[in-house]
């Protein structure tokens, strides 16, 4: 398998490598691969909005969506590499030999590294779905169905990443730290159900 980075990939060589049995890419990278999945059906919802003369009353507030949604976009896509390397450290801290007195600082640096990762995928998505409803309510409505479908791609790619962090959180020593992340993580989750469920909804009801 290549060890080229996620960002030089083919789609089909990314999946290949998600699909191996090698520890990365990994359920983290994937998460902020269906971010940025969500981020990018945004985009284009926004795309086939600005520019058009019928909807020339929301072009502006269009293009700021647009920009926010690119912004996320990026940093998602990033964050598709930027998971694979925080094992990567994780992995080699695990690997010092357990004698080394600077063994378990260096492992917990790493953990947290790891848990940081995944904690900015979840809000991260949770900023895309929040750009969400503009979209339903001024984007361009042939495109509706695109706004459902990268609402619950931001929110399944938020919850993978809640599940990496807390599988991090888990084995580190610093419980101020844990338990700081972890009221984060619940305040998103909770934001990132309801914002999920209500688009969700609006986008079938007027669908049919």
């Amino acid at each position: 398998m290549s060890n080229r980075p996620a960002a030089e990939m083919s789609l089909r060589e990314y999946l290949d490598r998600l699909a191996a049995k090698e520890p990365v890419p990994g359920g983290g990278s994937a998460s902020a691969l269906v971010g940025a999945v969500s981020a990018a059906l945004g985009s284009m919802v926004a795309n086939f909005t600005v520019g058009r003369e019928k909807f020339a009353a929301v072009e502006e507030n269009m293009r700021q969506v647009l920009e926010a949604l690119e912004v996320e976009r990026r940093a998602l896509t990033n964050l598709v590499q930027a998971d694979m390397d925080a094992y990567g450290q994780v992995s080699a801290a695990y690997k010092m030999p357990k004698d080394d007195p600077t063994r378990e600082e260096t492992l917990q640096t790493a953990l947290k590294a790891a848990a940081s990762v995944p904690l900015e995928i979840v809000q991260r998505c949770l900023a895309v779905l929040r750009l969400l409803p503009e979209l339903v309510e001024k984007g361009n409505p042939n495109l509706l169905s695109d706004v459902g479908v990268a609402a619950v791609c931001a929110e399944a790619g938020l919850k993978g990443g809640w599940l990496n962090v807390e599988i991090n959180l888990a084995h580190l020593a610093d419980e101020q730290y844990v338990a700081s992340v972890k009221e984060a993580l619940e305040a998103c989750l909770g934001e990132a159900e309801a914002l999920t469920r209500k688009l969700w909804q609006v986008t079938v009801d007027r669908g049919v």
